[in-house]
């Protein structure tokens, strides 16, 4: 969606907030915070832009095509770079379009973690966050993989949970005979993420690593302890062998929309993602998520919620005009409804263009197992026609919000989101990367630096501490309901 500034909307410019003052409150200007939303693929969103001349998406093979990116996000003040990743493509009655091939939509792609490791050895402050099913391997080959990588990065490591999107060929490249209804594959990742975290931070005391070559201890027995967990999904009883990085648990990102997306959410995640459609519905989405994050017994505010956001910035208005144009012109019907397919299991193309997705229900169609959040949207009273449906995504593919015009105007456009929303920052989906990043951190990073809005971090700081706003708040917190429930079953 493209999103304007009400002429009669004004922007208050405080100073720069010290790191002695108060972070939330009546009166206080919240800060906010920028990650990068990437795959290891040619292009990004599920739209079409790696043959635009500002692209380098045909890069993505090469690893200084990243490390150039990640000094640019780290020279400019970002706070982390973003993978999405799976096994998923878009499907269409079954089999892979021509079009996601041709134009290279949410296919092909790689395994972007043995990226991280290089990509940290350049940098000193930018976090990492990379994607992770729930229901692929078992919690503890998935809790070994990110100690690692915390280790590697110095404590900057996310982890973004997901639950399986593009169940379809997931189901199919892995043989599985049928899908995972939605809400039982959120109850098998609430146990997965349980027994990963106990695993995390039960598994081995604060002292238990000694490392003394004089008396030739490494680790003391005791301080290490085995880890029992009996659920209905997944069981272990066993030793962690991983000792504890420095945050131990990875920050926890997540991104579902439905209602048991959002309980998951509210009762698990640090880091929100939620759908860009309107600001008026994604207020709605934020005030739900902080509504069941308290009553999961959580700070609400202690969530950082972010929504993914297309921008098209240049020195001028009429190039940043020029930019976005040229992109649209690129988009068509059979890139919209792939995508759309591959998320939802319905092909749009199939549909008739004058009636709505009721037409679907009608069928007895699949919806209810696939990407619920984007067959909702469209449902409702008010609900569009599949023509409309197709205009509304085109251009857009997994994109949130777009905001396009001059550094001023998009900074403007940036702060009247956040005060319409109540969110905490956003994730910029590239369309030229890295020309386009390079210029959003150049242009528009520095307006809203210099209007209080941002607060750097520091060598050392975990992307736990940068994101909390809290120098040396590295770990997950006995507080957090995972961690509860641990120590009230152990």
């Amino acid at each position: 969606m493209r999103v304007s500034v009400p002429e009669s909307s004004t922007v208050v410019r405080e100073k720069r907030m010290s790191l002695n003052e108060p972070l939330t409150g009546p009166g206080v200007q919240k800060t906010l915070h920028f990650g990068v939303f990437e795959v290891m693929g040619p292009q990004v969103g599920g739209t079409y832009s790696w043959a635009h001349p500002r692209s380098q998406g045909l890069s993505y093979l090469d690893p200084q095509h990243w490390i150039r990116m990640v000094r640019i996000l780290e020279d400019t003040g970002f706070d982390f770079l973003f993978f999405a990743g799976g096994y998923g493509y878009p499907l269409i009655d079954g089999d892979l379009p021509r079009v996601a091939v041709e134009k290279g939509i949410n296919f092909p792609s790689l395994d972007p973690d043995y990226l991280i490791p290089i990509l940290a050895q350049h940098t000193d402050r930018l976090g990492f966050v990379i994607t992770q099913s729930t229901g692929l391997d078992h919690p503890v080959q998935l809790a070994r993989r990110f100690s690692t990588l915390d280790h590697l990065t110095n404590g900057r490591i996310g982890w973004n949970i997901v639950t399986g999107a593009s169940q379809n060929a997931i189901a199919d490249v892995f043989g599985h005979a049928s899908m995972v209804p939605h809400d039982t594959r959120y109850e098998m990742a609430a146990e997965y993420v349980e027994l990963a975290s106990r695993l995390w931070e039960t598994g081995w005391d604060d002292d238990a690593f000694v490392g003394d070559s004089a008396a030739g201890v490494f680790a003391q027995r005791g301080g290490v302890h085995r880890v029992t967990y009996d659920g209905e999904h997944y069981r272990s009883r066993g030793y962690f062998g991983s000792p504890p990085s420095q945050q131990r648990t990875p920050v926890l990102f997540q991104a579902g929309t439905s209602p048991a997306g959002r309980a998951f959410a509210a009762a698990n995640a640090e880091c929100v993602f939620v759908q860009g459609t309107t600001p008026a519905r994604t207020a709605s989405a934020v005030a739900d998520i902080r509504r069941l994050a308290a009553e999961a017994g959580r700070d609400p505010h202690a969530l950082k919620l972010m929504v993914g956001l297309t921008v098209f910035v240049g020195e001028t208005e009429a190039d940043a005009l020029r930019y976005e144009s040229e992109f649209d012109a690129m988009q068509t019907d059979e890139i919209v409804a792939s995508l759309y397919a591959g998320n939802t299991g319905i092909d749009l193309l199939a549909l008739d263009p004058d009636k709505t997705l009721h037409q679907v229900l009608d069928a007895g169609g699949p919806i209810g197992q696939m990407g619920t959040s984007n067959i909702d949207r469209f449902l409702g009273d008010d609900a569009p026609t599949v023509r409309e449906i197709l205009d509304q995504l085109r251009g857009r593919g997994t994109r949130g919000f777009r905001i396009v015009g001059s550094p001023v105007q998009v900074a403007d456009q940036i702060e009247a989101l956040i005060a319409a929303t109540d969110l905490d920052g956003f994730l910029i989906e590239p369309v030229y990367p890295p020309h386009d990043l390079e210029d959003f951190g150049r242009l528009v990073l520095p307006i809203l630096r210099e209007r209080g809005r941002l607060r750097d971090g520091e060598v050392g700081n975990t992307l736990r501490a940068r994101l909390s706003e809290v120098p040396g708040n590295d770990r997950l917190g006995s507080a957090h309901p995972v961690l509860a429930t641990s120590a009230a079953v152990n």
